[in-house]
């Protein structure tokens, strides 16, 4: 791709896809009803030229991105040639750019962040950081968006923002750069500004950039070089906007004085559908429009204009001509990226900052005011009990709200940047979890550390450290459990009441809290066996308990010696009080079943989060199918 010229060619591209959006079960099973939906599409687009692909809705212009770029789903026939080298996916993802109708970018970012680390994962490790920040400065003017690069995401105008999305398929210099809607909802003004960027962008580095626009205004005319009229899959006329007004009016449609020539032939090239006989008359006069330019639109799709100036053209040798960048440079710019969503500057970030630092430090700060100050008489066994409950529970369920709170915006992003080949779902989940886990069992031994000392559950800092690493290995079992849960339920709100409808189920069967172990069903026993709870609160409680407490009173003047409930004295310690919840070996009928084993159940509790930990990889590493990831990108 180092040739002085570049050219893109479509040669009788047809294509055949989904024609209705179709119900789950369709698309589960493939059998979501199709059709035609590109007929014989020809056209040709060369370095230094911006062309437009025009049509009403349903005609099939983002279907004609979607095959260029070699993301459309179903069959596709015909030649797509890059420089006369026919187009796969990887040279696409390599070369080449394309800017979706909706993309959400890290909104804790400023703008000049976001393109450091778009530079960061799309540019080879070959270019140095002289040549990186240059090219960030250099498209952040290029997009006139310089005296709002400190300015965070979610700060930013409609139109700054829409830049800024261009910018990040910029950094990479792309040959080929496709839009989809790029001026979308955006006024007059700025859609004027965007396609005029474009333009300059295109005839300055000699690239080539199609966009798709469904109702152009006159005043972009002039940037346009190229267009091309679709309906219904079929192509009414591609080729030069110079020529575009001539050869209507030779086959009998001269555009009135006036008019937008660009509005007038989208509507000659539209199905009137206001009436069955309008309907009627317009398919027919499409349909010969069509077979009209077949016959006689050959000379317009031939380039026409002059030839690049190569002396005042930048970047001979595109950037993207590189390569890409290795895994050790990935790795730690995704880390990083997600590092500085932490930063309390904006709003996103200060949502970032209190759930993953905050939210549960607040909730064990509330459980220090509700138990302060734990006495040493008999209603404190379960009191202690009441409150490692609470510690359990409160742990599980901020954990599902906080991970669904603050990782739909980077799953977002990542499956964004997974459709442009910058890296994979396991990389992914890897460098996602290097950030999240260091930053949650911050969080989780300062929250430990609230209760620990400030009850007086003890003064020895390795239980303390037990205690906190315990309940980090349920925070990080359910956090892994709710990302499993997001690669298919785009809802944050929904994630998390399954993650925390599955969390109170575990917490019934296997916490030793609101039903004994004791008295279980046998099956209802052993099934506890396969929930992280189970162990995570046994260590919790034989911690607590075992052998410890030694005749607390019923109150300051009643002594308890031993288990005597006539004087109120139900435990005499607190291994009495574990034999009401857990099994001991010596337990009589139950001879064989222990459940309380410290080291055991602390190690097993590990166990289970570095299980689902590997099963979010494996995840990851299975294809989803194209509906489920396509809903995270629009």
């Amino acid at each position: 791709m180092m040739s002085s010229e570049y050219v893109l060619e479509l040669i009788s591209v047809f294509h055949t896809g989904p024609v209705e959006p179709g119900t789950c079960v369709q698309k589960l099973v493939g059998n979501v009803p199709t059709g035609v939906i590109l007929k014989d599409v020809s056209l040709e687009v060369h370095g230094g030229e911006l062309m437009a692909i025009l049509g009403s809705k349903g005609s099939g212009k983002r279907a004609l991105l979607e095959v260029i770029s070699r993301r459309a789903q179903g069959p596709t026939r015909g030649q797509i040639l890059l420089n006369h080298v026919p187009m796969s996916l990887r040279l696409f993802q390599d070369s080449c750019g394309y800017v979706t109708h909706k993309t959400q970018l890290m909104e804790g970012l400023t703008a000049e962040q976001t393109l450091d680390y778009a530079a960061l994962l799309s540019l080879s490790s070959k270019i140095g950081s002289t040549m990186r920040d240059s090219r960030v400065r250099q498209v952040l003017a290029d997009l006139a968006l310089t005296q709002v690069a400190n300015r965070t995401v979610d700060q930013l105008t409609p139109s700054e923002y829409r830049r800024l999305v261009i910018g990040v398929q910029l950094i990479k210099d792309p040959l080929v750069l496709l839009l989809d809607e790029p001026a979308w909802g955006l006024d007059p003004l700025n859609t004027y500004f965007v396609i005029s960027i474009l333009s300059n962008h295109a005839k300055k580095y000699n690239r080539v950039i199609v966009v798709t626009m469904e109702k152009p205004r006159s005043d972009i005319l002039p940037f346009l070089d190229r267009v091309s009229y679709l309906c219904l899959g079929d192509v009414v006329y591609t080729g030069s906007t110079r020529l575009m007004i001539d050869y209507f009016r030779s086959i009998g449609f001269p555009c009135p004085e006036l008019e937008n020539p660009l509005m007038y032939y989208l509507c000659l090239s539209t199905v009137d559908r206001r009436s069955r006989d309008r309907f009627v008359d317009s398919n027919n006069q499409i349909a010969a429009l069509v077979e009209r330019f077949k016959l006689e639109g050959a000379p317009y799709r031939k380039y026409s204009g002059p030839p690049p100036d190569m002396d005042h053209s930048e970047h001979k040798v595109p950037l993207s001509a590189y390569g890409r960048p290795s895994v050790l440079r990935t790795m730690p710019a995704l880390i990083m990226r997600s590092y500085k969503m932490l930063s309390p500057t904006s709003m996103i970030g200060r949502q970032q900052f209190f759930f993953r630092l905050l939210l549960l430090p607040a909730f064990f700060f509330m459980l220090w005011n509700f138990y302060y100050e734990l006495q040493d008489y008999q209603r404190s066994f379960l009191s202690r009990g009441g409150l490692i409950f609470n510690c359990i529970s409160g742990t599980a369920f901020l954990a599902a709200a906080s991970t669904a709170k603050t990782f739909a915006i980077h799953r977002t992003r990542y499956y964004h940047e997974a459709r442009e080949g910058l890296y994979r779902g396991p990389l992914f989940i890897v460098t996602y979890n290097l950030f999240t886990l260091p930053v949650s069992y911050v969080m989780v031994m300062a929250s430990a550390a609230i209760v620990y000392y400030g009850l007086g559950l003890g003064d020895n800092w390795k239980d303390w450290v037990m205690f906190g690493s315990v309940l980090w290995a349920l925070w990080a079992f359910v956090e892994q459990q709710t990302l499993a849960l997001m690669m298919v339920v785009k809802s944050s709100y929904c994630a998390a009441a399954t993650s925390t409808a599955l969390t109170i189920f575990y917490l019934l069967v296997a916490s030793a809290s609101l039903r004994s172990l004791v008295g279980l069903p046998e099956w209802l026993y052993y099934l506890g066996h396969m929930v992280v709870f189970r162990y995570a609160s046994a260590f919790l409680h034989e911690q607590m308990f075992l052998d410890k407490m030694e005749n607390f009173p019923v109150n300051s003047t009643q002594n308890c010696p031993d288990n005597n409930a006539e004087y109120g004295c139900r435990y005499r310690n607190g291994t009495y009080y574990l034999l009401e919840r857990y099994h001991f070996a010596h337990n009589g009928p139950d001879l064989g079943r222990q459940d309380l084993d410290l080291w055991t159940n602390f190690a097993l509790s590990f166990a289970f989060s570095g299980g689902m930990l590997v099963l979010n990889l494996v995840l990851y590493l299975v294809p989803l199918p194209s509906f489920i990831k396509a809903k995270f990108r629009d």
